[in-house]
């Protein structure tokens, strides 16, 4: 996903709901994520301009909550329990991610492949 800083943005989102695992007084949400307005985004594997800052998610722990609940490696995290992860420093964004008063994280993501899906079917359905 392209864009350009300042401008908006059209993206196709899918909503994750993860029901964190609780190890005593640890909640377990089971991923890790890379990136962040104050990281090198050239690192990133998953940018594809490697200029995108945002918040991706770079491990999933096989069987854990958030493989349970559908999340995969790769996805972008666009918000968290309604908050914007999109301009948020990587301390931010596990902050946001990891709060203890919170059971449950409501994720908005977007990855490449339902795009691409979007973009089939709209190619199918102009061709008709």
């Amino acid at each position: 996903m392209s864009f350009v800083p300042g401008q908006p943005v059209t993206v196709v989102t899918q909503r994750i709901e993860i029901q964190k695992l609780r190890q005593g007084d640890n909640l377990i949400l089971g991923f890790s994520i890379g990136g962040g307005i104050d990281q090198d985004p050239a690192q990133n594997p998953f940018s594809e301009d490697k200029a995108d800052k945002g918040i991706y998610v770079t491990r999933i722990s096989p069987g854990g909550p958030a493989d349970v609940a559908g999340l995969m490696m790769g996805d972008k995290i666009m918000q968290v329990n309604g908050w914007d992860m999109t301009m948020m420093t990587h301390d931010q964004a596990r902050k946001r991610l990891t709060k203890k008063n919170e059971d449950v994280v409501r994720l908005l993501v977007t990855r490449k492949s339902l795009e691409e899906a979007v973009r089939h079917s709209i190619g199918s359905y102009s061709k008709q």
